[in-house]
């Protein structure tokens, strides 16, 4: 079985707590089997989800927002 991946810019993380509240909400996507933080504290974080099928941006973009963040670039 193949798997997507996909990565998102997120701004406002500064901290472990921030990277695991996001990691959270996008785990809890249907298909997500993991998601790679890269914490870049206070400036643009990215966000690699790994994920049997392609997300939409929109359910990112909601799953991100649900945990207080916001996504800024969203690349395929």
């Amino acid at each position: 079985m193949s798997t997507v991946s996909t990565t998102v810019e997120v701004s406002g993380m500064t901290c472990g707590h921030c990277v695991s509240s996001v990691s959270e909400e996008l785990e809890a996507l249907a298909g997500v089997e993991s998601v790679d933080v890269d914490l870049n504290a206070g400036g643009i974080s990215t966000v690699t989800i790994t994920s049997e099928a392609a997300l939409s941006p929109a359910e990112i973009g909601e799953a991100v927002a649900e945990a207080g963040y916001l996504v800024v670039a969203n690349e395929a």
